[in-house]
């Protein structure tokens, strides 16, 4: 019946992935800015106070502006490269075939003729129709996010109605403040260095003349999400792009070895430093969650894969029965818990000491 129950739920979630990541973007969304509504919705001017409704309505607005303009740099930089990687195509097919020339000029010929093969066309059509579905998916998102805030008010009365325990609805929202706040300061220390490294990236292929180093940034800032590999796989692009077109292997070189001491500074020095330890995930549960969503929901299930993988290991770390599966997501096989969950018998917490009623708005 396991092996049954796992089998529907992933093709239901391979079904549906379009709708559910659209849904799982935007509850991070709307956890990201809820926050800083409550904390608005606080703020005073003399005898006015701004009403909790303005906030959230600024909010959807702002994330949908945000979204847009994200979404129109995207397609642009898209529809740039694209209109320019049929120019490329046969110095990129000839500098592949190079790179492997150290092996001997049979081999260099063979894998020419292998680079020849792909349908390079093909590719690039696949890649253009992916406009119209991210136009699509930001539209959902958008649509989401504005109903979750105007159900937001309700979502604390709604936890203790459908517990029917008001002890378990504490310890319900306890855990998913928990996961909020854990999941809110990896993706804003995430964006922060991301968009640095991006930036730096930027400025590396302006330095050399190069095109398309607005979207490298973007493709940089973007990959970066990923943990483990992403950085990875940016740092190569990036050198393989510079590579086409300046076909000199010391100008490969100087840019692969910047860009990776750029990716290593911020991503294991200064990255690591502003984490801290909210994030106690084990490197090897972080590769199986990014191959298991990678393999479920493509690029945009990796993008997801840290937080679900938070979101398991703190609910599964206050279940006694599957606490193993939180020690075995942990980095030391110890997941700590954020906060004492409290008993059954003690009374109810005052409003401010409610995580779930801060990061949800619950009133």
């Amino acid at each position: 019946m396991g092996i049954i129950a796992f089998a529907v739920v992933l093709f239901l979630l391979v079904q549906a992935k379009f709708i559910l990541i659209a849904l799982a973007i935007a509850i991070i969304l709307f956890s990201l800015t809820s926050d800083a509504i409550n904390s608005i919705s606080r703020v005073r001017i003399g005898r006015f106070r701004i009403a909790s409704w303005v906030a959230s309505i600024a909010a959807v607005f702002l994330i949908a502006s945000s979204l847009l303009i994200m979404a129109g740099l995207v397609i642009s930089q898209l529809n740039t490269v694209l209109s320019t990687t049929l120019a490329y195509t046969d110095d990129a097919q000839r500098a592949i075939a190079q790179m492997f020339g150290w092996m001997g000029e049979d081999v260099e010929q063979s894998v020419l003729q292998t680079v020849r093969s792909i349908e390079i066309s093909g590719y690039l059509r696949s890649a253009a129709g992916q406009a119209g579905t991210i136009l699509s998916q930001v539209v959902l998102i958008i649509l989401f996010v504005g109903f979750l805030f105007a159900e937001r008010v309700w979502f604390g009365t709604k936890l203790e109605k459908l517990m029917a325990d008001k002890a378990q609805a504490r310890r319900v929202s306890a855990i998913i403040g928990s996961i909020i706040r854990r999941v809110n300061h990896y993706l804003l220390v995430k964006a922060l260095i991301s968009s640095v490294t991006g930036f730096a990236i930027f400025l590396l292929l302006s330095v050399f003349n190069l095109q398309f180093a607005a979207a490298m940034g973007l493709l940089t800032f973007v990959l970066n999400f990923i943990p483990s590999v992403g950085s990875i796989i940016a740092t190569l692009i990036v050198t393989l792009v510079a590579y086409i077109q300046v076909p000199e292997p010391q100008t490969a070189v100087l840019i692969f070895v910047i860009a990776g001491m750029t990716q290593f500074l911020l991503g294991n020095v200064i990255d690591p430093m502003l984490m801290g330890k909210t994030l106690r995930l084990s490197s090897f549960g972080i590769i199986i969650s990014l191959a298991f969503w990678g393999a479920v929901w493509g690029i945009p299930g990796m993008f997801l894969a840290v937080p679900f993988m938070v979101a398991v290991m703190i609910v599964c770390s206050h279940i006694p029965s599957a606490r193993p599966v939180a020690v075995l997501l942990s980095r030391e096989g110890l997941p700590e818990e954020e906060f004492p969950l409290p008993p059954a018998d003690q009374p109810p917490a005052p409003p401010e000491e409610r995580p779930f009623s801060h990061a949800v708005g619950a009133e």
